[in-house]
């Protein structure tokens, strides 16, 4: 680089365009999240569509679990059709299409479900791109700025989420939902406008598709997609003509849609021909059980924009060192902590080195997540006299994130690791479906409260997280075997 070049932290000046463009991305995502299913939950005299917490519940977690699974085809549309570049803009655009559709002050559900399918088809579009595109800042060689650049990137991410609940959840206040939903439209323009004017510092990074696709492959695909539509219209159109679809059915149909999606792929993997070796196929074995655990925790971890959005709401007493805040400002709990200890967990994990194997990293995760179940049931007991202290949510979120951050860079390293060659470009898409089976299946579980009390309810989630941590634990040394990690022979004493 230039000695004399514009830096942005000592990075190419481009960051800072990326970096606001995603920060403001994420405060429009994290800022309707934070009142999505209080508004689904609202009665119609308070603004809201009028649905039980447990199918709000199953709501969120359908469209957070969609907001994953697009990443795939969205990655594919980049490298095949618009590049990076185009992807992001268009995303972006589509996005605050979406949520100023939401923030048309109306009655009725029509512009919401408008709003909700537009922002996950512009999602799909920037958040797998944008993080592309970070990456080709920098040369192949340049892998130590590289990993600081996604850093501050990932700064970004949290600052976006952290004042997004704040603001928005403010906004909202007072059944003026649709006013949030606007801010969330606003916070996504500023992004986007950030973006066109810092266009310029990108330099061309991303400008072009990777493998464009030819004039006969546009055609076969065209076909394909207009074929796939046409037949989900159909399926629609006569589920509805029977008079027996409804939001939950719906719900579960997805939910099920979304699990064979990683069972088909990963039968596809080991089963398909593709030259995989036999290293590579004891990998995918492995991968395919940390895979298992990290949508268990997921399931779990992304209960927050809903069942503990409404244990907020509903039980404890809003209130920070004698300021009253909002229900949606627990959702800034997660982000705040995140930005305080990565710095910590970055350097434990280099300090411990390959004395602590993947497995082990995940089964810590597990044992958080769990626990952290197990202070909201005690809390949720408790709640059973009276509300309790919004500390204990404090609590929560401080232990799920030290499982966070034991889990999620982790896996985003071990999924590349252990790639087979022929599928290297597609496997961190695979990862972020550990993430939607996670949502989607997380959102079910709201159905267990028909059956069973809120204390019961967390029990039994954190216990199938921690027996999956402990069966982690046990199976250490198989693992890692198949994984080809070794423990490091020498090394600093870990204090």
């Amino acid at each position: 680089m230039n000695k004399r070049e514009r830096t942005f932290f000592g990075h190419p000046w481009g960051l800072a365009t990326l970096f606001g463009t995603e920060m403001w991305e994420r405060f429009s995502w994290y800022g309707l999240r934070a009142i999505l299913a209080l508004f689904l939950a609202a009665s119609p005299a308070m603004g809201g569509l009028g649905m039980s917490q447990q199918t709000a519940q199953a709501v969120v977690g359908v469209y957070g679990a969609l907001i994953y699974l697009v990443a795939l085809p969205g990655g594919w549309v980049a490298d095949r059709i618009l590049g990076p570049r185009r992807s992001v803009f268009w995303g972006g655009f589509i996005i605050m299409c979406g949520h100023i559709s939401m923030a048309i002050p109306v009655s009725g559900s029509f512009f919401i479900w408008l709003g909700l399918s537009t922002i996950i088809v512009g999602t799909g579009l920037l958040k797998p791109n944008i993080s592309v595109m970070v990456g080709k800042l920098y040369s192949e060689e340049d892998d130590a700025r590289r990993d600081s650049g996604f850093s501050l990137f990932y700064l970004g991410i949290n600052l976006g989420a952290f004042f997004a609940p704040l603001v928005v959840g403010t906004l909202a206040a007072g059944n003026r939902w649709h006013l949030g939903f606007g801010a969330a439209a606003v916070g996504m323009a500023l992004g986007l406008l950030q973006y066109v004017l810092g266009r310029k510092n990108l330099r061309g990074v991303g400008d072009k598709p990777g493998e464009p696709l030819t004039p006969e492959e546009r055609r076969r695909v065209s076909r394909l997609v207009s074929i796939i539509v046409l037949a989900v219209v159909i399926a629609m159109a006569a589920w509805v003509a029977t008079g027996t679809f409804t939001l939950d059915a719906f719900t579960v149909v997805v939910t099920v849609v979304i699990l064979a999606v990683p069972v088909a792929y990963f039968g596809y993997i080991m089963i398909g021909e593709h030259g995989l070796t036999e290293d590579e196929r004891t990998h995918m074995k492995a991968y395919i059980w940390l895979f298992i655990a990290a949508a268990i925790f997921w399931m779990i971890y992304d209960l927050a924009p809903s069942k503990l959005l409404f244990f907020a709401e509903n039980n404890t007493t809003l209130e920070l060192f004698g300021i009253p805040i909002q229900a949606s400002a627990t959702q800034s709990f997660n982000p705040l902590f995140i930005m305080i200890f990565v710095p910590f967990f970055a350097a434990l994990w280099l300090k411990l080195g390959n004395r602590v194997s993947t497995s082990q990293k995940f089964g810590f995760a597990l044992l958080m997540v769990g626990l952290s179940f197990i202070v909201m049931a005690v809390a949720a007991l408790l709640a059973e006299s009276g509300k309790v202290s919004v500390w204990w949510l404090v609590l929560v979120y401080l232990i799920q994130v030290f499982g966070e951050l034991s889990l999620s860079p982790v896996g985003l390293s071990v999924t590349t690791k252990l790639a087979p060659h022929a599928f290297k470009g597609q496997m961190l898409g695979v990862w972020f479906i550990a993430v939607s089976v996670g949502d989607a299946v997380g959102g079910q579980t709201g159905r267990l409260n028909e059956i069973m009390s809120d204390p019961a309810y967390f029990l039994v989630l954190a216990a199938i997280a921690i027996v999956a941590g402990i069966a982690l634990f046990i199976f250490t040394r198989k693992l890692r075997a198949m994984m080809r990690e070794h423990p490091t022979p020498a090394g600093p004493p870990i204090r």
